[in-house]
């Protein structure tokens, strides 16, 4: 198998220390089932194409350009040289200056994960360096990038012997979680049924194993083309999920039966005492 193609070649600089990197991203989705639009009528791939809202005309490449809509309606133009003339000191160079602990960062804002690692044998040294301080100091460096022509806050963090480098999302971009639990007042609870799904939750623990974790909608769909292929009926679709339950109680009770889970003499009489 090849190795993954880098997404971006610079410097990481560390104060006076810099090395060049490479990023490499972290995700892929090269094993995801990929669809074709087809034509109903003729079963051959149609492909996208920019039209003239004008004339309804399509637009080749190189008469396309890219406009900015002002607020009367009217676009200003944006040569590609022009942008490209915008040159930035994050468009090769990974500067770490400033530095949170891992246990402050909220995950909300991380974004897409690359790894970092060094581009050459000369860099190995004092990227090994800013890997060890990091880890010792348990903390991430905060620096900026231009990725795909785009500049973005990015987080770095020490992951193993290299450096895992996300970007993040803009706090413009999150939704105030006041906006969505107002209105949620707090809600008595009943102490049996907390110790019951407390319970559930120990029966339960099992250790954090993404290779473990399964995509039910891409396996359904790989088994519905395997299917057809086979000239079968397709498989049948899963059952919706039973709505309204009564007795909240009576379903975390029947759950302990079925985990073959019993909750001693004392926790019942302290269920019972509470209830």
């Amino acid at each position: 198998m090849a190795a993954p193609r880098a997404v971006w070649k610079g410097f990481l600089k560390f104060g006076s220390v810099a090395c060049a990197v490479k990023l490499v991203g972290a995700t892929s989705e090269a094993e995801k089932i990929h669809f074709r639009i087809l034509s109903r009528k003729t079963r051959e791939p149609v492909k996208s194409a920019y039209l003239d809202e004008g004339t309804d005309k399509v637009v080749e490449t190189e008469d396309q350009v890219k406009g900015y809509e002002l607020d009367n309606g009217e676009f200003l133009l944006l040569e590609p040289d022009e942008i490209k003339a915008l040159k930035q000191s994050s468009e090769h160079t990974l500067e770490v200056d400033k530095f949170v602990d891992l246990t402050a960062i909220d995950q909300r804002y991380l974004d897409k994960p690359y790894h970092v690692v060094p581009a050459d044998p000369a860099a190995r040294e004092p990227f090994a360096v800013i890997c060890e301080a990091l880890a010792r100091k348990k903390a991430a460096a905060r620096s900026c990038i231009v990725l795909y022509q785009r500049g973005r806050e990015v987080l770095i963090q020490p992951e193993g012997e290299a450096l895992l480098m996300t970007t993040l999302r803009n706090h413009n971009q999150m939704v105030a979680a006041g906006s969505v639990f107002d209105g949620l007042k707090k809600v008595k609870t009943d102490a049996e049924m907390i110790e019951i799904a407390e319970l559930l939750i120990d029966k339960k623990k099992t250790k954090f194993d993404p290779s473990k974790f399964e995509d039910s909608y891409e396996n359904a769909l790989i088994e519905m083309i395997k299917a057809k292929q086979q000239g079968k009926a397709p498989p049948k679709p899963a059952p919706k999920p039973k709505e309204n339950v009564v007795n909240l109680a009576d379903v975390l009770r029947k759950s302990l039966e079925k985990e073959g889970i019993s909750r001693g003499k004392g926790a019942a009489k302290k269920g019972k005492k509470a209830a």
